[in-house]
């Protein structure tokens, strides 16, 4: 596996950062962000069930250059 470390959160203080990776071997997204609450959690699953092995994390709308940054990054390594 090759992880690409994309970015953290840029107003992070060292503690508790929302960060971007890239994994170019599994074609995956590696999010880390803040777990989403109840409420929100029901929210989601007004759209569909969430699986025992996934969950809602929350990111801050300052990472959106992160998020352009890991897109073109995929863009760049994924296989077709």
């Amino acid at each position: 596996m090759t992880l690409h470390f994309i970015a953290k959160d840029p107003e992070t203080n060292g503690d508790h950062c929302p960060t971007i990776w890239f994994d170019d071997v599994a074609q995956e997204f590696v999010v880390q962000g803040w777990k989403a609450g109840a409420g929100l959690e029901a929210k989601c699953r007004e759209s569909g069930p969430i699986p025992e092995t996934e969950t809602v994390v929350r990111l801050p709308a300052r990472m959106a250059e992160a998020l352009k940054e890991v897109l073109d990054v995929a863009a760049r390594t994924a296989v077709r």
